[in-house]
């Protein structure tokens, strides 16, 4: 495995460039967070990414991811370039959203017109392709809405070397019923998705699974309960091969970012 100064736990979160993101990523720095995986869809920016680097001091970013279908090679190149000139080593390009006939062929041709080191640029992976690319052109793999049991099998196709970051969802809730519900509700929208199907499939799970979300796969998917709870989740896929988890805090309500919750969980899994 390998060290990429993410430290063993960090934030998958949705931020553009307006006031409250900054404030949100402020506010993550303070509590000791070390690193945001920007998400959600559409992703902010180039610009909105340089300004929450600019807002901030410490705290690293990851773009989780920019879809190289939207932005150009030129264009992040010169990003990375200037962010490294003025924040050093707080900016890593996360890439995929190679859709069509032939995604691998798509992030290769980007690869060849990227100018960022290989060590500073991840790839979204999920199946065993697309995670060999990432082992050979890019630090690593950020895969989402996978297992622990496929960070075993992820850290088997990177080999011991490469960056294994994944994004899993969490629900700070101790009752059973309403947490897995917050959770189905968000992993039904993915069960739509060719991508995630064919991942889900590949971890195991039955076409009827995708379409009933029982609790064995919510349990797999999201960890829920205490935040001593939620760090032993977690902590399965370190155990498997992970080097770090993204924690995605999802809350049942669309809103404001969720600082309580990061709040809540950072002595925990920042210790």
């Amino acid at each position: 495995m390998t060290d990429h100064h993410f430290g063993r736990f960090g934030i998958t979160t949705g931020l553009d460039g307006s006031a409250e993101a900054v404030a949100a990523a402020r506010a993550a720095e303070e509590l000791g967070w070390p690193v945001i995986w920007l998400s959600g869809g559409p992703l902010p920016g180039l610009q909105a990414i340089t300004d929450l680097v600019d807002a901030t001091t410490t705290i690293k970013f990851v773009s989780g991811i920019l879809a190289v279908v939207k932005y150009s090679a030129a264009d992040v190149s010169a990003t990375y370039a200037a962010l490294e000139a003025a924040a050093p080593g707080r900016f890593t390009v996360g890439l995929g959203g190679a859709h069509g006939s032939k995604p691998i062929a798509t992030l290769n041709a980007y690869l060849d017109e990227l100018d960022v080191p290989v060590e500073r640029r991840v790839l979204a992976a999920l199946g065993p392709r697309m995670l060999q690319l990432a082992g050979e052109r890019s630090a690593g793999a950020y895969p989402f809405l996978t297992s622990a049991a496929y960070s075993a099998e992820a850290r088997k196709v990177l080999g011991p070397d490469k960056l294994l970051a994944v994004s899993h969802l969490v629900v700070l809730e101790t009752d059973a019923d309403r947490a897995r519900t917050i959770a189905r509700n968000t992993i039904s929208f993915f069960t739509t998705i060719p991508g995630y199907v064919a991942s889900l499939k590949r971890q195991g799970f039955s076409q009827s699974d995708l379409s009933e979300l029982p609790d064995h796969m919510v349990d797999a998917l999201a960890a829920w309960g205490s935040p001593t709870d939620i760090k032993a989740k977690l902590t399965e896929h370190l155990d498997a091969g992970a080097d770090h988890v993204a924690v995605n805090v999802i809350t049942g309500e669309t809103g404001p970012q969720p600082i309580e919750q990061w709040r809540t969980l950072a002595p925990v899994l920042l210790d």
